[in-house]
């Protein structure tokens, strides 16, 4: 079955998220505070990277949620205007099958809007975990 493939990934990495997102923010910020009010020329390069990546990961999660949602919503159109007709239209989908179909939809949206957050921080994570402070 797709969809449980789709929901176990989708909670594989909301779990990975999990871990990887107090190891970047447990550096970042044990990194501000050691460079003090005159962060080095190193420190203010990551702190510009942490913000254009943030950037960037959320401006292509929302992307990738919004070209989902698109989907989800063809999706949603077609069910709604075979299943009035379904039981005379031969090899219509089941109100039960139009609603996995809904289903897989849901998940792909989900999975698309978590998939560039989740490879950033856990990119980051292991970057940071054998990045000295100093």
């Amino acid at each position: 079955m797709p969809s449980r493939r789709k929901a176990a990934s989708l909670s594989r990495k909301t779990a990975e998220l999990g871990f990887a997102v107090p190891v970047v923010v447990a550096h970042r910020v044990a990194r501000m505070a050691l460079a003090g009010p005159a962060p080095s020329a190193r420190d203010r390069e990551e702190f510009m990277l942490m913000v254009m990546e943030k950037q960037l990961a959320f401006g292509q999660a929302w992307w990738a949620m919004a070209t989902q949602s698109m989907l989800a919503g063809q999706v949603v159109l077609e069910s709604m205007l075979r299943l009035p007709w379904s039981p005379w239209l031969p090899g219509s989908p089941s109100p039960g099958a139009s609603a996995a179909r809904l289903q897989e939809a849901a998940l792909a949206v989900r999975h698309g809007g978590l998939e560039p957050v989740h490879r950033k921080a856990v990119a980051n994570s292991k970057r940071l975990a054998r990045t000295p402070l100093r």
